[in-house]
């Protein structure tokens, strides 16, 4: 008897499962494709063509206003959990945003874009896992950092040393 209720229980919740996952598939997050490119950074600093196919490839996704979303963005929960990380990605770093930002900001940014290429944390492994062709060859991460120091001996060179001091805003 016990058996039957359970199972009765376990029914019951994998139809309601299936009715919210059915639900869910009607919300639908503003997709990342306004393709402004006004101030990309390519319209302030240089962008060899070796660069912009490395940006391409393993960051505009999540770092510019161009993403290309697979298939399964059309499918909810996913589909909310890419725009949260595309989101959170353009938070830090905006490559068609850049030259809007302040000095200071680019400055830290293509200091911190060298630094996550160095030490292996961009692109993420989570993105990597699936989009493959991502994954940074070691001559792929050389030439974006020397690309990344370069940006920033210019910024460097460009402006009073002052002037690139970055504090980050604090959310409270």
């Amino acid at each position: 008897m016990a058996m039957e209720k359970m199972k009765s229980i376990l029914k019951k919740v994998g139809i309601a499962l299936l009715v919210i996952l059915a639900l869910i598939q009607f919300y639908r997050p503003a997709r990342n494709n306004s393709g402004d490119n006004t101030n990309a950074i390519s319209k302030k600093y240089a962008l060899p063509d070796s660069v912009e196919t490395i940006l391409k490839a393993s960051c505009y996704d999540c770092h510019s206003n161009n993403t290309i979303y697979p298939w399964y963005a059309n499918i909810e929960p996913v589909a909310a959990w890419l725009a949260n990380h595309v989101h959170e990605g353009k938070e830090h770093l905006n490559f068609s945003k850049f030259s809007a930002y302040r000095v200071n900001r680019q400055y830290h940014i293509v200091q911190g874009i060298s630094k996550t290429v160095k030490e292996g944390e961009m692109p993420l492994s989570s993105y990597t896992l699936i989009h493959t062709y991502a994954k940074l060859s070691p001559e792929q991460s050389a030439t974006l950092i020397s690309w990344a120091d370069g940006v920033g001996a210019t910024i460097k060179a460009n402006n009073p040393a002052d002037s690139l001091i970055y504090k980050k805003k604090r959310k409270d």
